[in-house]
């Protein structure tokens, strides 16, 4: 017995695949993908707030850490509702993309603008390789 692909809807092609077989097991990796996402950002929150009450003194790297680790959980939770709205709308949205990819860069940019400031031995080469990643990634944002 032969199904009708997409494709062969319009070629009058048939598939040796039922579409909608296939179309069942996409949605349902969808969501176990989605749900291993969100288990993934509370496990990294919960690591992240331990982190944050355990850790003396806070000020200045591990608020710095604090906040990288947070806009990693962020980066973690866009990346969730990308697959989501995949999953509902079958569709997949730039715009997602797009804001994670700020996400990461503002992310990348705070963690390197910090490493500079509150390292006290720094060499001219790394110095100048971390002035051209925040270059690159503020040309990104």
């Amino acid at each position: 017995m032969k199904y009708k692909s997409v494709k062969g809807l319009l070629t009058n092609d048939e598939s040796l695949i039922p579409v909608t077989f296939i179309d069942k097991l996409e949605d349902v990796l969808h969501g176990f993908l989605g749900i291993v996402l969100f288990v993934i950002s509370v496990l990294a929150a919960g690591y992240t707030l331990l982190r944050l009450i355990e850790t003396r003194p806070f000020f200045p790297l591990e608020m710095i850490q604090g906040i990288n680790d947070i806009l990693f959980v962020v980066i973690i939770l866009e990346i969730m509702r990308t697959v989501i709205v995949r999953f509902t709308d079958g569709i997949f949205q730039v715009d997602n993309f797009l804001i994670i990819g700020v996400m990461a860069a503002v992310r990348h940019i705070l963690t390197v603008g910090a490493s500079l400031t509150m390292e006290e031995t720094k060499t001219t080469e790394y110095f100048n390789r971390a002035l051209m990643e925040m270059g690159v990634n503020t040309g990104f944002v």
